[in-house]
């Protein structure tokens, strides 16, 4: 499966990615990567991965509409099955050729401490505020709403009495690296599909004995 990546600072997830698909353990081919800043760290993983990139700067653009037809164009001309939101920060309105096709990873169990203005350690720190016990990852199709897409996959972690929206980022981000290549991993092999506006997902296929006997 093709991908687009999108990102906008260091490109952690985006690194990620790269080291799982050399290892063969993620079944997807970036054929671009999206950068909303010339300065994203993110753009010297993909250029040690030897990636495409394009840089597409919010402030070149009068509205959000022509922002997002700018990127949405390089994704079709790259001729991505799929565009991955990986620390994007930017509203990116997403066209019809694209829904369905465009997902996103929040670092908490959505609809809670999801919307305009909240992430990184905003929702850890509001996490955090509101006592909350556990909070999660939560990966998503996007749509015009922010953090308001159908639900894919979400991943709980556990909230200390000592936290610090640092140290609960962290622990956070360990389950991100795990939960989004899962998510794509599905995707990949088609094993989640949308039915009126909610996600339905379906088991890998087990191997039968015979199947394990030839190819171990």
């Amino acid at each position: 499966m093709k991908i687009a990546v999108l990102i906008s600072g260091s490109g952690r997830t985006l690194k990620n990615f790269i080291e799982l698909i050399a290892d063969d353990q993620l079944p997807v081919e970036i054929a671009l990567v999206i950068s909303s800043s010339a300065t994203a760290g993110g753009l010297e993983h993909a250029a040690a991965a030897g990636l495409p990139t394009s840089v597409v700067n919010r402030k070149d653009y009068a509205t959000d509409e022509l922002f997002g037809a700018a990127v949405f164009s390089r994704c079709r001309t790259a001729g991505v099955e799929l565009v991955v939101m990986a620390g994007w920060l930017k509203l990116c309105p997403v066209p019809e050729d694209f829904a369905g096709r465009v997902v996103n990873i929040h670092p908490s169990l959505l609809p809670a401490f999801g919307g305009h203005g909240m992430y990184g350690d905003r929702v850890h720190a509001a996490v955090i505020e509101r006592g909350c016990k556990v909070t999660g990852v939560t990966v998503h199709f996007v749509d015009n709403e922010y953090d308001a897409g159908p639900i894919i996959w979400q991943t709980p972690v556990p909230v200390f009495e000592d936290d610090t929206p640092h140290t609960l980022a962290d622990r956070v981000f360990e389950a991100e690296l795990e939960a989004y290549p899962h998510v794509l991993k599905m995707l990949a092999t088609g094993r989640v599909r949308l039915e009126e506006g909610r996600v339905r997902t379906s088991r890998a296929k087990r191997r039968t004995t015979d199947e394990t006997d030839i190819h171990g």
